[in-house]
This record gives structure tokens, C-alpha cells and sequence, in this order.
């Protein structure tokens, strides 16, 4: 449906929405860490049949901070190491190379989006907490995010009302100027709720979910006048 008035705002989840995720870089890890290809079989929405741990996050059985804690512990174990949070996992993973896990359909909607005049936010439940501090440092693209809303720090997740309207209030505008893209139906649900647009991100089909944010937006129809 057309909006009177242009989309001013895109609001993007980070892991699975803007950089791959672990499943998708399983290969990567295990040369990373020195494992034997095929050593890590869990993968998440891309064989949840194989996966039950997933299974029973996306019913709201555990959280997402759980699954990926159990994740890390196992990890660190088949290398004699004892991980203890997230962040151990993903900065031997991808610590020294961040910006190679980085969606390229990201990088084409971010150039776009900003040619556009739009805003773009980051809203994280676990930025920091999962990559640690140095990671974010170490991204080529972050300079062109105008928000970072991480709640590794404000301490209000998604799907939580106020981690929304915190950071549109940032922005100093409506929910409908918004266009949310999250790949958790969670907390698409939770943006849809106080008013915003929303894309449910298939991390199986990046480059058409970026398409459908960049429609919500008008970006063709922007560039085109």
C-alpha cells in the first residue's frame, strides 16, 4: 500500500540481516580453528530437521542468547577451549576478517538507501555482546550508520516496545516513516506492533528480502525522479 508521505528510515537487525550467518560460514570457522571440514553439522534454518536445539528457540523454549551460548561452548570444546559467552565463538571465527561476512545485498541497499537520503539504524539485541567491541571498529561501513541502538548496553531487547520507540525517538520520527528488517519473527512482530513497516528477512533469500525493504522505502522510484 503507498504511504502519503516517503519512508525517511531503514532499520536493520545485524547478525543474519547484514552479515551472514555462522551456519551459512561454517567452512570458514572450521579453517579458522583448525577443524576437520564438516566437523560443525548445526545448521540452524538452513536443516532445522537437524537441528532441535533451533527448533526449540523458534518456540520460544530457549532464547536466542541461549542457543548461541550452547553453540559456543560446544565449538570451543572440540579445540580444548572453554567458551563461556557468544562473543568467544564469533571473534575466533571472524574476529580478524569481519568485513568478509558481510551480506554484499547489504552493501548495495546501504549505497542505495543513503543516495536516497534516507536514514539507516542499526537495532542489535547482541552486537557487542556476541562479536565484542573490537569487531564493530574493524567495519568498513559503519561510518555511513547514522544509529546504533545495541542492547548490550540499553538493555531493552527486541521485541520489548521501548526498544523501538527508543530508537525512533532518536530519529525524531513516526513508526511509519520506518521500514524494520529483522530476521527473527519475533521482533518483527514487536516492530509491526508500534506501527512500523516491516521485512521478516529469509536468510535463505537475502538479495529478494533487500529488494522488498528498498520497495517499502520507494528507493526506485526516488532514483528514478
Amino acid at each position: 500500500m503507498p504511504h502519503e508521505e516517503p519512508m525517511k528510515a531503514l532499520v536493520l537487525d545485524f547478525g543474519g540481516v547484514i552479515s551472514k550467518t555462522l551456519f551459512e560460514t561454517h567452512s570458514n570457522t572450521e579453517r579458522a580453528l583448525g577443524l576437520v571440514p564438516g566437523q560443525l553439522t548445526w545448521k540452524g534454518p538452513f536443516a532445522p530437521e537437524t537441528d532441535p536445539l533451533w527448533v526449540s528457540m523458534q518456540a520460544d523454549e530457549i532464547s536466542e542468547r541461549d542457543y548461541w551460548l550452547t553453540r559456543s561452548k560446544e565449538t570451543g570444546s572440540l579445540v580444548g577451549q572453554d567458551w563461556t559467552k557468544m562473543s568467544d565463538l564469533l571473534i575466533a571465527a571472524r574476529g580478524d576478517v569481519p568485513n568478509e561476512v558481510i551480506r554484499p545485498e547489504f552493501l548495495e541497499t546501504l549505497a542505495r538507501t543513503k543516495d536516497a537520503g534516507c536514514l539507516v539504524a542499526i537495532l542489535s539485541n547482541e552486537l557487542d555482546l556476541f562479536y565484542g567491541t573490537e569487531f564493530r571498529k574493524k567495519l568498513t561501513f559503519l561510518p555511513q550508520i547514522d544509529v546504533i541502538h545495541d542492547a548490550t548496553y540499553t538493555k531493552t531487547l527486541k521485541p520489548v516496545r521501548e526498544a523501538y520507540h527508543n530508537l525512533i525517538a532518536d530519529f525524531d520520527l513516526r513508526a511509519d516513516q520506518c521500514v524494520f528488517v529483522d530476521d527473527q519473527m519475533r521482533n518483527v512482530v514487536g516492530a509491526r506492533a508500534v506501527g512500523m513497516a516491516t521485512v521478516h528477512f529469509d536468510v535463505l533469500n537475502p538479495q529478494q528480502s533487500y529488494a522488498e525493504a528498498e520497495r517499502l522505502l520507494g528507493l526506485h522510484e526516488r532514483i528514478e525522479k
